[in-house]
């Protein structure tokens, strides 16, 4: 297994956990009963799967590896992907914002969590067509097949030691009670 497929195989489960969260802030929208939970959840989804686990393999381990082979850090492409990430955060942030507001009672918070939504969605997708279909096959290119398992190890030290024994897996099983609880399992 290439480094690329570990990082391909998490872009699937963000999909599934951005599938569920369209559908929910269209439901929202449509002034149908969505427990506000379910978007501090996804926004926790975000923050700990997306951006904590998924997005510190890239900008720790994979986008240094491009960079030690001849990938420029400023004015290419991986500056824009690290901007992204940050778009990502905020829309998060705006997420989890939204949602606790629309949890106090604020009723008019519910158009904020839409947009937050289907902003940190639209983001993501882009960005995952981007990586999928341009920069990862690049780097699967630029990184020398005997360096894969090097990679390998460093994305599991990144599981192992910076977001801790378990905690992939919990954000997985997180993206599969979403899914279900937004219809799209």
């Amino acid at each position: 297994m290439k480094a690329i497929d570990v990082l391909m195989d998490e872009h699937r489960v963000i999909e599934r956990v951005l599938d569920a969260l369209e559908r929910a802030a269209g439901r929202l929208q449509r002034g149908e009963s969505v427990r506000p939970g379910f978007f501090l959840d996804a926004a926790e989804f975000a923050a700990g799967f997306a951006d904590g686990c998924h997005h510190r393999k890239e900008e720790g381990v994979l986008f240094q590896e491009m960079e030690a082979y001849g990938e420029p850090a400023r004015g290419g492409v991986i500056e824009a992907l690290v901007h992204e990430h940050v778009e990502g955060r905020a829309y998060t942030r705006e997420l989890r914002n939204a949602a606790t507001a629309l949890e106090r009672g604020d009723e008019a918070a519910a158009k904020r969590i839409v947009a937050a939504a289907r902003g940190y969605a639209a983001l993501l997708r882009e960005h995952i067509e981007k990586e999928d279909e341009g920069v990862f096959p690049m780097a699967a290119q630029m990184i020398p097949e005997s360096e894969h398992e090097r990679v390998l190890a460093r994305f599991a030290d990144v599981e192992r030691h910076d977001t801790g024994p378990g905690v992939h897996e919990r954000f997985v099983e997180l993206a599969r009670r979403l899914e279900q609880e937004a219809g799209t399992a």
